[in-house]
């Protein structure tokens, strides 16, 4: 066993009560894995908190427990797991709110997935070994720290490695992926019912609809069609986010244009605050190396990136544009070169 996971069993060992934080970006991936986690380590006896500084958006409420997520830290806590997290500058609201120095005064474990070398630096423990999902880093944990797994806890560590693995379809799953994934099954995990609650939260209503058509509308494509941009100001964000992410509403249809690799949404928020999502095509993996120019991250396919330092708007799509074009362009001449 590595070091990590025996610093880790310690550190869950003398904690009574502790809080396992979710990134200011939350997906499906960090919640079931924060829920999850609950559930593991309220069988050992342990007291358990959620934190999540902004509002889960309403596409993950079919996770049960996702209401026990709170806005604010406790106060009450001696110990601290951040799940899915590259990089702490997705803590912003816990600077914000000036609760960070509670939790740097607290043993704090990282368990994150993003291939990164990122440093957290309120982290006694970061652990990053190779997996398609924080959920698959937890099952593989809980097998080296003998930690039990009721049939709640299986139902969201495979929630959490379906979703960041688009369904086992994703670069990053492995045999592993798929070898756990089948012995949640042989447990008792039931995918069909896991499906049919996710795909009910994916029903829209009817304004989202039109809402959708109009960002189509709006979409932009540059180098050679190759990229596809979005712009969402903020008075949309404030409308439409309280009933879904609107990025997500179009980002797939984007990559569908026949000639495009890469889709970018940004999103302008009031102070000069902006965010992009990046997907990008099998075989046009930059969206990790794109991301990680704007000091943000994520994954070959799906990555991300914000903005707080005041600059332009156009400046920043300009920019984007041009490191997304020049990324491709070395993508292709090494695809080039590997047929040779």
């Amino acid at each position: 066993m590595s070091d990590e996971p025996a610093k880790i069993r310690q550190i869950i060992n003398d904690a009574k009560q502790i809080v396992i934080i979710q990134a200011d970006n939350p997906d499906a991936d960090s919640l079931a894995s924060a829920l999850a986690l609950e559930s593991i380590l309220e069988n050992q006896g342990k007291k358990v908190s959620l934190y999540c500084g902004v509002d889960l958006p309403s596409y993950l409420h079919y996770l049960p427990g996702w209401g026990r997520v709170l806005k604010e830290l406790p106060k009450n806590f001696d110990g601290a797991i951040i799940v899915d997290t590259a990089s702490e500058d997705l803590l912003e609201q816990l600077s914000k709110s000036g609760t960070k120095p509670w939790l740097a005064a607290r043993p704090v474990i990282v368990l994150d997935h993003h291939a990164s070398d990122a440093s957290i630096s309120l982290a006694d423990v970061i652990y990053r070994p190779a997996a398609v999902a924080t959920g698959e880093i937890i099952y593989e944990l809980a097998d080296k720290l003998n930690w039990q797994l009721d049939r709640e806890a299986m139902d969201l560590i495979a929630v959490a490695i379906l979703s960041d693995s688009l369904g086992l379809m994703s670069a990053s799953t492995t045999a592993r992926s798929i070898h756990i994934i089948a012995e949640l099954v042989e447990k008792g995990v039931k995918l069909p019912e896991l499906e049919s609650a996710r795909r009910e939260t994916l029903r829209r209503e009817a304004e989202l609809i039109h809402y959708k058509g109009e960002l189509l509308k709006r979409v932009e494509f540059h180098s050679d069609e190759r990229i596809a941009t979005v712009t969402i100001p903020w008075e949309e964000i404030e409308r439409y986010s309280p009933l879904y992410n609107p990025p997500m509403l179009v980002i797939d249809d984007m990559r569908l244009a026949k000639n495009t690799e890469v889709a970018i949404c940004f999103k302008k928020y009031k102070a000069s605050k902006i965010t992009a999502k990046i997907r990008s095509n099998y075989g046009y993996g930059i969206a990790d190396k794109l991301a990680e120019h704007f000091g943000g991250g994520g994954h070959p396919l799906a990555a991300g990136f914000k903005i707080t330092n005041g600059r332009a708007f156009d400046e920043i799509k300009v920019e984007t544009i041009k490191i997304a074009t020049k990324l491709l362009d070395e993508s292709e001449k090494e695809k080039a070169g590997e047929t040779i």
